[in-house]
Formats: C-alpha cells, structure tokens, sequence
C-alpha cells in the first residue's frame, strides 16, 4: 500500500517550500518517487535524502532514520543506543509517552550525533513546539523530516567516504520502499 500523500513532485514543494531552498533541482509535474529515482539517476544523493524525508509520513520517515542509522554502524554505546531504543519504540508504539521520552533523549544530546536527531525526528513528531494558558502552538510537520534528513547525513559520516555513495543510495532505495510499499 503506497504511503505517497502527493500526486507530483511539485504539491510536495508546495507543502514544503523550504524544500526550494533545501534542494537544487526544480519541482516537476512528476509523481514523487520518480522524481526521487531522478535525483538518484543525476547523482544528485543528498537532496534525494532531503527529499526522501518529507516525502514519507512522520512515523515511516523515523523508522527510515533508525533502520539507515543501523546501517551505517553496529555498534552504538550509553546515551546514544538509549536514543536509538526510544525512537523504535515509538515507531512500534507511537503515543504521546513514548514521543516524550524519545524527545527528552533528544534534546540531551549532542548535535554532532545521527541518533540524537533519530530521537528529535520521533520527538518531534506530534505534540506542541509551545503551549500556554491561551495558546498552543502544534509541533510543525517539517521538524520530523529536517530531524530525520539530519540523523541519515550525519550516519554516512560514519560509513567509509569511498562507500558513502553506496550507502547514501541504499538508505533512498529503502526509503523509496517505505513510500511505496509502507513498512
């Protein structure tokens, strides 16, 4: 069951401006994932990546950062596995608990590592950026995707330059599957 919300390239752009700012190449009357495959064909990784994670709903598009962060790595240690643990939790179980716990984790990391920004994709996935007595102000829908296009760039970091390309490729390829076949 395809998880594609738009019918072109371009209403994703239109959704998202900032995508125009984020990306070099221009919108298209293409359906997103063959301007995706564009991108791809064109060498053009990291606005593929960029593209990739507004294209996918705020749930797959955490899961699409845990499963890459994975890849890129077998090993994480203390707070940074903690981080990891509670965005997979919340993909499982997505409520407000676990969306709080994988928020706190986030904010408590260190801006330099992919897991914290997996935690910050799932916290960041509902509730409110601020609220008051009068006022509350919902969670913008662009933080998960910034979170999650975030947590991958920095993953390749961890993968050896020479294999960046192919790894870049395959967290789209398996980014593009969640779009089109959901998880």
């Amino acid at each position: 069951m395809s998880l594609v919300r738009f019918a072109t390239a371009e209403a994703l752009f239109e959704t998202f401006p900032e995508l125009s700012q984020r990306i070099s190449a221009k919108p298209s009357q293409q359906f997103p994932t063959k301007f995706l495959q564009a991108l791809v064909a064109a060498g053009q990784l990291e606005d593929a990546v960029t593209f990739c994670a507004y294209l996918l709903p705020r749930r797959e598009a955490v899961w699409w950062a845990c499963r890459s962060a994975r890849a890129s790595s077998d090993h994480f240690a203390g707070d940074s596995a903690a981080a990891l643990l509670a965005a997979e939790a919340w993909v499982k179980e997505p409520d407000d608990e676990r969306r709080q716990a994988a928020l706190e984790l986030g904010t408590r990391g260190h801006c330099d590592d992919a897991l914290t920004w997996v935690a910050l994709a799932a916290g960041w996935a509902g509730g409110f950026l601020g609220s008051g007595p009068h006022l509350s102000i919902p969670m913008p829908q662009y933080m998960t995707a910034r979170a999650t296009h975030a947590a991958i760039l920095i993953s390749a970091s961890n993968v050896k330059r020479d294999q960046r390309p192919a790894y870049l490729q395959a967290c789209i390829a398996d980014g593009t599957r969640l779009a089109e076949n959901g998880p």
